[in-house]
């Protein structure tokens, strides 16, 4: 499997890429938070380090570190925005449950 991004998450990236002025990916990865027990965390990548899975999407490469891999493999990344409120959103096929306010979930 793999971790892909939809066409306007690819477009977000890049252009952040872009007036960031350097970095050769999007770093996603997993940290033990909340009430869930686990969220998503994001990142710009300047260099690549030898244990990470990369994948490619729609032009953009998604940086995953081993540990995690298992919980977020299969994931689509998306951008949306709701009124005010605009963001990554997660698909990810793994998560069993997720808190009250989104930000955590469990696998």
């Amino acid at each position: 499997m793999a971790i892909t991004l939809t066409n306007v998450a690819a477009q977000r990236v890049i252009t952040f890429l872009q007036n960031r002025g350097k970095g050769v990916g999007l770093r996603i990865g997993i940290k033990t938070t909340g009430c869930s027990g686990l969220a998503y965390k994001l990142e710009f990548v300047d260099q690549i380090n030898t244990d990470d899975e990369v994948f490619e999407s729609l032009g953009v490469k998604v940086i995953v570190d081993k540990k995690s891999l298992p919980y977020i493999n299969g994931t689509c990344l998306d951008y949306t925005k709701e009124g005010l409120q605009e963001g990554f959103k997660f698909t990810n096929p793994n998560v069993k449950e997720e808190c009250g306010c989104g930000e955590s979930f469990t696998v």
